[in-house]
């Protein structure tokens, strides 16, 4: 994992940063987010998100850790957050009401499937002795960031629409 270090340590940072943002953001329309039952596992499920950005990219910041290991650990990441998106997903749809469109229950999973994917995909590849899976993994930390910012936004803004 050498030439990595920089990048993990970049990355927790920026994680680390945006996950305290987004508690902040949460906090200013937290009356707002409870009075709306699809909000609240929405908003854990962005939180996690980021997190598992932060955890990740901690992670491979072990010392002389073997790329096997860490793609284990990348493995078990993206299978939280998929097992997590889900469980949004499933809630999402126990709630949807008759008149709301399909995109609002649908959109979440996208975003869950386009987060735990390249990490999934990395980490296996690094079980496997393919180097090229640290750049799944590295995308498996930055994706994350988008969709955070995007849930975000709506907890943010686009929830007092």
């Amino acid at each position: 994992m050498e030439g990595w270090t920089d990048f993990f340590v970049a990355e927790v940072g920026a994680a680390a940063a945006l996950a305290g943002l987004l508690v902040v953001a949460m906090s200013i329309n937290i009356k707002e987010i409870m009075a709306l039952p699809t909000l609240p596992p929405r908003a854990a499920q962005t939180l996690i998100i980021i997190a598992a950005a932060l955890v990740l990219a901690s992670l491979g910041l072990f010392p002389r850790q073997s790329l096997a290991a860490f793609g284990w650990e990348a493995v078990v990441t993206g299978i939280v957050v998929a097992l997590t998106g889900a469980l949004e997903v499933r809630n999402l749809f126990a709630r949807r009401e008759k008149a709301d469109p399909l995109f609002w229950s649908l959109y979440p999973l996208l975003l869950v499937i386009i987060t735990a994917l390249p990490a999934l995909v990395g980490g296996l590849l690094l079980v496997n002795g393919d180097e090229t899976g640290l750049y799944w993994i590295a995308s498996g930390i930055i994706i994350p960031f988008i969709t955070t910012l995007q849930g975000g936004w709506v907890l943010l803004v686009e929830i007092l629409r």
